[in-house]
């Protein structure tokens, strides 16, 4: 939505063309975790009126059963009369007998700070506002406005996207908007800079809520400052934010849980890891994802995110290139800006790449259908065991080794990945229309050829094969290599008291799973030779040879077994610099490289 419809719906409002529904929030009982709420919804035209909590929130694609922390329902009409309210569903109630105006009030419990829940402490009242408003369906093109009561014996004060009516009254033109505005409110640190051009001038705010100093916060600003310019050359240019400003809102505290969540002008970044503690380097990679994010998913939009359905689970095919993609460029940013050096870049590379490429699961779903898992996978929660060790890769490491192959293989042809990205921000994002895998094929064809394009959305986003990592990487003076002297196992051991314990499912094709050994079995001894006091697994199994094999004795279910293991050549990758391995690049590779990670 371009801000120019935004300030004239806004104005519209204000002359009567559309009702607004309305709500406050306080935060008197903060100490335990609650909110009172109060909603007004005007003008009802319906005799009965259905509201609900979301069960979704944007940026995710699972179900959370937000209506589980609300309690205390009442509702009465204009005049004061309380009405009769029923529960048809768990994410629903019914309000009817009134006399065109509903006044709802309820509480909200809430204690996890993080982009997908709110929390509410005498820290902070953390808001994702899926997780704490009610709404009605019926009334979504409504425009909304919100009184936040800040507490201001807590020196409160509020930080969000929405549009400033005055003092702590903020608006939104729909529900839709205002379900993307997540709000912080809490005794938090500023910062801001200008950037942009002449005719797209935007700020960029750090809302920082820690327990840091002044100091810290400049320095970690410093840091932001240099991701957002080099995310900025990507694309040629930022996207034009809603009333020309973008908040990043850090909470960085120890009652927060870890995780960043993108929206529209704004983006969630929470962790336990104070700047102190190492979050000065670590946190700012949350930076990095999210705020790419701007462009690729909040404006570059796959077709089936739009619009966001706040009822049931979201599904993409494209999340590969969604998040995949933006999983790509996380670290590489860090890289261009100075943030990291190339070798811990490329070095970093390398337990991505061993995740996807020794994963069994690219037997079963290519990235596509990786995609789809999301709902399965993406925060939610469920108590029967499953296999994804197995049968699932995540698809932010999937599309970002894909994102690797893409860019190199272009780089090959005297072209490269940025140019892509910006291609498909001038046809879909720019524009915001959404696009479609189809889209970005057609797209890639017309960037590097329809030969090109077809070849790697036929082999690599169609189908689950594997680039030729090795030539790609040899051509920017990356070697990547396999150390196959080493024998391998296949599962994940635990020494306890003298015993193995296997952690997790064990993986398909390996030869503990060619054994038979599984979850939950207790390795009692190797060739008859128990566990040492304080032993790991790894080490003993780094007695043995390629080749050799083995006698196991464990226990599963209590009943004592034998099995024979027979150690295979171990499949993992190292990735690291060409000098590393003694080959030093030619310098028609040392300028491929600087090329593609922008360093001297």
């Amino acid at each position: 939505m371009k801000t120019s419809f935004l300030i004239l719906f806004f104005y519209l409002s204000l002359i009567g063309f559309s009702q607004t529904n309305s709500y406050e929030i306080f935060f008197e009982n903060a100490v335990h975790h609650e909110a009172e709420i109060k909603v007004t919804f005007p003008e009802i035209i319906e005799d009965t009126l259905l509201v609900r909590m979301s069960r979704t929130s944007p940026g995710r694609y699972a179900l959370h059963e937000f209506a589980k922390n609300i309690y205390a329902i009442r509702a009465t009409d204009g005049t004061g009369k309380k009405l009769k309210i029923t529960r048809p569903n768990p994410y629903e109630w019914s309000i009817t007998g009134h006399n065109g105006t509903i006044h709802l009030n309820y509480t909200l419990f809430a204690n996890r700070g993080d982009g997908t829940y709110s929390q509410i402490d005498e820290t902070h009242a953390h808001l994702n506002i899926p997780a704490t408003f009610m709404y009605a369906p019926t009334l979504s093109n409504r425009p909304v406005e919100v009184n936040f009561k800040p507490r201001e014996d807590l020196n409160w004060k509020v930080a969000t996207q929405l549009h400033l009516v005055s003092g702590t009254t903020y608006s939104a033109p729909n529900l839709s908007y205002f379900m993307d505005s997540p709000t912080e409110l809490s005794n938090f640190q500023l910062r801001e800079f200008q950037v942009g051009s002449k005719d797209n001038n935007q700020t960029i705010q750090l809302v920082l809520h820690h327990k840091g100093t002044e100091q810290e916060t400049d320095e970690y600003f410093d840091k932001v400052k240099k991701v957002v310019l080099a995310e900025k050359e990507v694309y040629g240019e930022l996207p034009v934010f809603d009333y020309e400003k973008y908040t990043f809102l850090a909470c960085y505290i120890p009652n927060a849980s870890g995780d960043g969540m993108e929206h529209r002008n704004s983006t969630i970044l929470t962790s336990t890891r104070s700047l102190a503690d190492g979050g000065m380097e670590r946190n700012i990679g949350t930076v990095s994802h999210e705020f790419f994010h701007a462009w690729n998913v909040e404006r570059i939009r796959p077709k089936s995110l739009k619009p966001f359905d706040f009822e049931e689970a979201n599904m993409s095919g494209e999340l590969w290139f969604a998040e995949g993609f933006t999983s790509y460029y996380t670290n590489l940013i860090l890289c261009r800006a100075g943030l990291i050096t190339p070798e811990k870049y490329v070095e970093g590379l390398t337990g991505t790449f061993n995740y996807v490429w020794n994963s069994p699961a690219r037997q079963f779903f290519n990235p596509i259908e990786m995609s789809y898992q999301a709902p399965f996978v993406d925060a939610s929660t469920s108590v029967d065991p499953v296999n994804r060790e197995n049968t699932f890769i995540s698809y932010y490491s999937y599309g970002s080794v894909l994102g690797l192959a893409l860019d190199l293989s272009l780089r090959v042809k005297g072209l490269n990945l940025d140019d892509y990205m910006k291609l498909v921000w001038e046809i879909y994002g720019k524009n915001e229309v959404p696009y479609t895998i189809e889209d970005l094929h057609k797209t890639l064809n017309a960037f590097a050829g329809k030969s090109f394009g077809d070849s790697f959305f036929n082999s690599f986003i169609y189908k689950s094969g594997m680039p030729d990592y090795e030539t790609l990487l040899g051509s920017v003076g990356v070697a990547l290599r396999q150390y196959k002297e080493n024998p391998y196992f296949g599962a994940s051991v635990k020494v306890h008291d003298s015993k193995g314990n296997i952690q997790r499912n064990v993986k398909i094709g390996s030869p503990a799973y060619k054994a038979g050994l599984a979850k939950g079995d207790v390795i009692t001894a190797i060739n008859n030779k128990e566990f040492e006091e304080g032993q790991k697994f790894d080490d003993v199994i780094k007695q043995y040879a390629v080749g050799d094999t083995l006698s196991f004795n464990y226990i599963r279910f209590d009943v004592e077994k034998t099995t024979v293991v027979t150690l295979e050549p171990n499949p993992s990758y190292k990735i690291l610099l060409s000098e590393k391995e003694g080959i030093i690049p030619s310098k028609e590779v040392l300028s491929k490289r600087k090329s593609w990670l922008k360093v001297d």
